[in-house]
């Protein structure tokens, strides 16, 4: 894989100092963990970044920031012929013809799910998995939208998940194996997966993949070039141009006053925003794009208040842009990248004990083992899971989990056990006196997990999405 290239920020007509207050924003509000940033000026990276014990060539699990790799794969498919945006959806599933019979759900056309306009007043995933599990698109088209097609708007999975649905069917290939020659080999992208639907065995399109900040930082790099990458065209620029632009008014539908990020309009599976346009997920998997600013932001986060990021962004980072820098700058804001860690509370080292099971949010957890060089966590059927300790510090990952202790009082061992091939963390609390823990996730991974194995957890390639 062919590196970006990278910048001093100064030498990009930008003020370092911009970035670092931005960096200090995000680090600075509750409810807010940054896990990696890479930021693009110009097509050079001139800030980047990883919170221990997330690394530059880990792959993770990016929510919703799925669709717009979906509405990439959609570009290739409409350039091949394979899709007609104007083509009912139905059209493309012949076996449900006769079951769905409401002219109402045969008048949802591909534009109208590629860009959240189905019809559809709400989220409308778990009404279409209630109806047909099996084949979820005949449960969303069996619901008669609401609203009207291609008017009102809804961010519901039930809509990406069809497109996926069309090109995977259209192809003959899963969402992945279809972008590997035409996005992630071209782009240099290269360790990716995609969580299935279980029983229709289609990349979920919507949800589910895995990817590296790099790869984020490319795809937003090459929208920005509308299209283009190494002199290579390889998005339609038509595509690019309607991706980008507001499809639907979502003022209403999003839930958010006129002013929000979430109410500029939505595209083809990308958000608009205030200042450019961006797609994103759930805890903070974003891609922003300013082309005003020639800029690209990637970041992963564990984060609660997402639009407080977007607020930092558009306070600190977009004066920085066409601001004078120095070299002073640059190296302060060297420095504040290097070293960085996930936050955990100080506390003495944890003493040789263990616990059982008082609450838990995973389930299969019962037994919890700690001297200060090891964590052993033990499962209802017996299996366990070994991780090392360092003091101070967070090891390198094993198996996709890295985990820190302390004694943080007399009676209290803390213990974080960080996925990190999702933004998520395990907090346990050890009470000594008792010999029992709770079990509890700082931010609850989506879907239905607590039945998951910790192995599940950690290794999320080998399974399927609940």
């Amino acid at each position: 894989m062919t590196a970006l290239p990278r910048s001093a920020p100064s030498a990009q007509a930008t003020d370092a100092g911009g970035v670092v207050a931005f960096l200090d924003a995000v680090e600075g509000v509750s409810g807010i963990e940054p896990h990696s940033i890479m930021l693009l000026r110009r097509g050079r990276v001139i800030a980047e970044g990883w919170w221990s014990p997330y690394h530059p060539g880990g792959v993770q699990q990016i929510y919703s920031l799925s669709k717009s790799f979906t509405a990439t794969a959609a570009g290739f498919a409409w350039a091949e012929g394979l899709l007609d945006l104007d083509a009912p959806v139905v059209s493309y599933f012949p076996e449900l013809d006769a079951d769905i019979t409401d002219p109402r759900s045969r008048s949802i056309l591909v534009r109208h799910v590629a860009s959240m306009s189905a019809g559809h007043t709400s989220e409308q995933w778990d009404r279409a998995l209630a109806a047909d599990r099996e084949e979820p698109v005949r449960g969303f088209l069996l619901e008669p939208p609401d609203g009207t097609p291609g008017v009102t708007f809804a961010y519901s999975q039930s809509t990406t998940y069809a497109l996926g649905a069309i090109i995977q069917r259209q192809s003959g290939q899963s969402l992945i194996e279809y972008l590997r020659p035409r996005l992630f080999e071209p782009l240099g992208i290269g360790e990716a997966f995609w969580f299935r639907h279980p029983a229709a065995g289609r990349d979920l399109g919507f949800a589910g993949l895995h990817v590296t900040t790099d790869a984020i930082a490319r795809l937003g790099q090459l929208y920005l070039q509308n299209g283009v990458w190494e002199g290579q065209r390889l998005l339609a620029p038509e595509w690019v141009a309607e991706a980008t632009r507001a499809q639907v008014d979502n003022s209403n539908g999003s839930g958010s006053d006129a002013d929000s990020d979430w109410a500029q309009g939505y595209g083809f599976q990308f958000w608009m925003s205030r200042h450019g346009y961006r797609g994103d997920g759930a805890f903070g998997q974003l891609c922003v794009v300013l082309p005003e600013q020639d800029v690209v932001l990637a970041m992963t986060t564990e984060a609660v208040a997402m639009h407080l990021i977007l607020e930092a962004a558009w306070t600190h980072l977009l004066p920085a842009f066409d601001r004078a820098g120095s070299a002073e700058a640059d190296a302060a804001l060297k420095q504040r990248l290097t070293g960085l860690q996930l936050p955990f509370p100080d506390g003495e080292e944890v003493p040789d004990s263990e616990f059982t099971v008082a609450r838990t949010a995973v389930e299969r957890l019962r037994r919890v083992s700690l001297t200060a060089q090891k964590l052993t966590l033990q499962e209802d059927d017996g299996t366990v899971t070994t991780l090392p300790l360092l003091t101070g510090a967070w090891p390198p990952p094993t198996g996709h989990l890295s985990a820190r202790a302390a004694r943080t009082d007399p009676d209290t061992v803390r213990v974080d056990v960080q996925f990190v091939q999702s933004p998520h963390k395990l907090v346990i609390t050890g009470d000594l006196r008792s010999g029992t823990f709770d079990a509890a996730w700082r931010a609850a991974p989506l879907g239905h997990v607590s039945k998951f194995s910790l192995f599940d957890l950690a290794n999320p390639e080998p399974r399927k999405a609940p």
